[in-house]
């Protein structure tokens, strides 16, 4: 199998992706090939990541590639299946990033056999800190997801689930960083009611996020515990607790991502349709 991997489309994950492969020294540049639909973007991208091949064209961007990462929009992506679907050969891998597109819908746009990944990163793969769910298609193998595993595990971590659960996956990873930034919107404002100034109060809720998720991570600690251990008996986070609970915070959450899930659903027949 070729080393080589074709990124087609360098938004802000495809160039994440990019970055990524070359500082962690698992591709050299002349392993890679990066598509662009602008001019300035394509010159930006040529003077950033020097030996990398960046192309205008998707289909001689891809050829020789092992790996085939087609990380466009949604709305774009039935335009770039028919535009590659001529050249891509049948020892290739084509991983989607693209939201709520199926296996089987691009299946049907590409050659019989074609070996097709999906995966749903999310917003921290931008500072490859990111989780991706991963699923494959009906003629994909194993070694196909262990190599598309491979690339996206450079932007973080990686789950493998069935694909009727990968709209779960969007509705509580793919969606979630706006969840906790809610919650932080609002702890921030907290902090400004009791006195704080806006940067203290930033400063203080940001890294008490970013430290909680490292005690879940590394330590791993279940959430409960955690809770538990900033948790003493008739102490100030006990009351708390205590009104959130009154204002049915964990209800609001359940429903919240349930929703998510259902329109996931909607969107996934309306793009597949």
């Amino acid at each position: 199998m070729s080393t080589r991997i074709a990124i087609l489309g360098a938004g802000r994950l495809g160039e994440s992706m990019l970055r990524g492969f070359l500082s962690s020294g698992w591709r050299s540049p002349s392993d890679l090939a990066v598509t662009a639909r602008r001019e300035e973007h394509l010159v930006e991208l040529r003077e950033k990541y020097p030996g990398v091949a960046v192309e205008f064209s998707n289909p001689v961007a891809l050829k020789g590639a092992g790996l085939v990462i087609v990380s466009v929009k949604p709305q774009d992506m039935e335009a770039v299946l028919e535009e590659i679907a001529g050249v891509l050969e049948p020892d290739q891998t084509l991983l989607s990033t693209a939201a709520g597109v199926t296996t089987a819908s691009i299946e049907a746009h590409l050659p019989p056999g074609t070996r097709v990944v999906r995966a749903m990163p999310n917003a921290p793969a931008l500072v490859h800190e990111g989780i991706a769910g991963i699923c494959p298609g009906h003629h994909a193998r194993e070694e196909d997801v262990a190599l598309a595993a491979d690339a996206l595990d450079h932007l973080g971590a990686v789950v493998r689930v069935a694909e009727y659960d990968m709209d779960a996956v969007t509705a509580l990873s793919g969606s979630g960083p706006a969840y906790f930034a809610l919650l932080a919107e609002a702890m921030i404002e907290a902090g400004l009611l009791l006195g704080l100034s806006r940067e203290v109060s930033t400063q203080l809720v940001v890294q008490t996020m970013f430290g909680s998720a490292l005690l879940l991570r590394d330590e791993h600690l279940h959430p409960v515990e955690l809770r538990e251990n900033v948790t003493s008996p008739g102490g100030t986070t006990t009351r708390a607790i205590r009104e959130l609970e009154r204002s049915g915070v964990r209800a609001a959450f359940l429903n919240a991502i349930n929703a998510a899930t259902e329109r996931s659903r909607e969107l996934s027949e309306r793009v597949s349709g």
